[in-house]
């Protein structure tokens, strides 16, 4: 966890020293009014994310909040994690959807929200469901959505100045080599930050996943839940994938890879009885991970980590 953190500590210094480096050679070609604007450009923005950013998490995803009677079960398990966890019960929804998946959002701790797909609930086993809902739970603990929410304005403001350098202060007069150098520098840096935060999506999860075993689930439970949630992800025709391709970052596990997790998936159930119990845990636990070139950078490319290495890592945990 140490080394997680670490990372995690390593990307997020990484981000705002690019954005620091690259609002300096703005402010300093272009004046310090240009740099107030820049400045004020990325709160905005910051801002309207903070306050928008549930509904339109609810709009998209289709999220109807639900009663404690309607899904009695569901409300007491959500309860029982918070009190665990020790934060504020997050709001339960059903997000009407078929995909079968959960996912965590919300402004803040006491903000928080969590809801589970249509298709997740006749799925799961009760240990699985629980499993998921932890890894849920243990997002709204970690902060870990609005952190990633406002790391992931950086790349968007070094677009901005990027198009901004190099196609239209170009056109003005006295503009010369350095403003396309600096609109140069801010693309390039737009490209490396986005996969900062892609990197730090991904860590996001394995901290989630880990939290969910101290939360007292067990890693074979969390396993066979996502082997369960690619299979019916990998069963989705691909117009109900898309429907939700710009939201996947909020979910359990990427749909949209679903095919190509459940072959790899399918090698680690030995008794092809559709779970990944202990003994196919420890076996896991007692070898190694080959990922080919593509497997790699696909994964480079992802919100997510590679579902082997994710299990790989499950493996080596206990349950609390």
């Amino acid at each position: 966890m140490f080394s997680l953190r670490l990372r995690m500590m390593i990307a997020t210094a990484l981000l705002f020293a690019i954005m620091y480096a690259i609002i300096a050679m703005v402010s300093a070609r272009a004046g310090i009014s240009n740099f107030y604007f820049y400045l004020i450009l990325s709160i905005v923005i910051m801002l309207i994310q903070y306050m928008m950013g549930p509904k339109i998490v609810e709009w998209s995803m289709k999220v109807k909040y639900i009663k404690d009677a309607e899904y009695p079960e569901l409300h007491r398990m959500i309860k029982e994690l918070a009190v665990k966890a020790k934060v504020h019960c997050p709001r339960i929804g059903i997000a009407q959807i078929a995909i079968p998946n959960a996912f965590a959002f919300g402004r803040s701790v006491k903000d928080g929200r969590i809801c589970v797909t249509e298709g997740i609930l006749n799925l799961l086993k009760e240990n699985e469901l629980k499993a998921v809902l932890a890894h849920e739970m243990s997002h709204i603990k970690n902060r870990d959505v609005l952190t990633i929410t406002l790391l992931s304005v950086i790349p968007m403001i070094l677009y901005r100045i990027a198009w901004q350098f190099l196609f239209f202060n170009r056109r003005s007069r006295g503009s010369g080599a350095n403003t396309a150098l600096i609109g140069m520098a801010a693309f390039i840096f737009y490209f490396i930050t986005n996969l900062l935060v892609l990197y730090a999506s991904r860590i996001r999860e394995y901290f989630a996943d880990k939290g969910s075993v101290d939360l007292g689930s067990r890693p074979a439970d969390l396993a066979s839940a996502l082997y369960k949630l690619v299979y019916g992800s990998a069963r989705m025709p691909k117009e109900a994938l898309k429907d939700v391709e710009g939201m996947k970052a909020f979910f359990a596990n990427d749909p949209s890879r679903a095919m190509k997790e459940l072959k790899d998936l399918r090698d680690l159930d030995l008794d092809k009885n559709g779970t990944i119990d202990s003994s196919e845990m420890l076996a896991l636990q007692n070898k190694g991970v080959g990922l080919s070139f593509g497997d790699r950078l696909m994964e480079i490319m992802s919100t997510h980590p590679n579902m082997l290495k994710r299990i790989k890592r499950l493996s080596e945990w206990k349950a609390s």
